[in-house]
């Protein structure tokens, strides 16, 4: 097996890294593209396809995002299909971001990839890692919710607001609170409720 040695490749593999020349020039391409998508609030849509091109890694079809919007790298974010993205997140991608199909996403959501060492003589040293945030599929967030370095949340799965999110969270299940924790499974009783309300005021 290959030793790592640039910082880029041990920032993706979790390992400790600091911000070299190549990292911060990376950061500053980044930060031009986003500023184009934040400072021009009368972009076609044609143009904005062109910057999404340029900042994702990957994105599905039917993708909305509300600017302004923040990254460090862009590249290592990964969208399914029908993803939205609300007003004023902040996705710090040191490390993969997956995020599935059908997620809403509120305004003001950090996913923050990115740590530091609770050392303080290492964390000085200006040396600091990343893990991987991974959300599945059928997903919503919450407005102000926090997801930390690490994190899986699973499919059908509902985020309170203002929740900060430490530790992963099974499928089918509203969670909320600092730290998050399951409040209740997502039932049969939900779907046919919610069900009968559109059938109500909706059809």
């Amino acid at each position: 097996m290959s030793k790592i040695i640039n910082n880029e490749e041990k920032m993706l593999h979790g390992e400790l890294y600091k911000v070299d020349e190549n990292l911060e020039n990376q950061m500053k391409k980044r930060q031009l593209i986003i500023n184009e998508l934040n400072l021009n609030k009368d972009l076609t849509k044609e143009k904005k396809i062109e910057i999404y091109n340029k900042l994702f890694g990957s994105y599905g079809k039917n993708f909305v995002l509300n600017p302004p919007f923040y990254c460090d790298y862009g590249k290592h974010i990964y969208m399914g299909d029908d993803v939205y993205i609300n007003y004023d997140c902040i996705f710090l991608d040191v490390a993969p971001i997956k995020i599935g199909n059908r997620v809403f996403i509120a305004p003001r959501v950090s996913l923050y990839t990115a740590g530091h060492p609770i050392d303080k003589d290492i964390r000085n040293e200006y040396l600091e890692f990343g893990k991987p945030i991974t959300i599945g599929d059928d997903v919503w967030i919450g407005g102000n919710v926090v997801i930390n370095p690490g994190v899986t949340i699973g499919n059908n799965v509902v985020i309170g607001s203002g929740s900060v999110v430490t530790k992963d969270i099974p499928s089918d299940v509203v969670a909320l609170g600092n730290p998050c924790k399951v409040l209740r499974k997502i039932t049969e009783e939900d779907h046919l409720y919610w069900q009968n309300l559109k059938q109500k005021y909706y059809e």
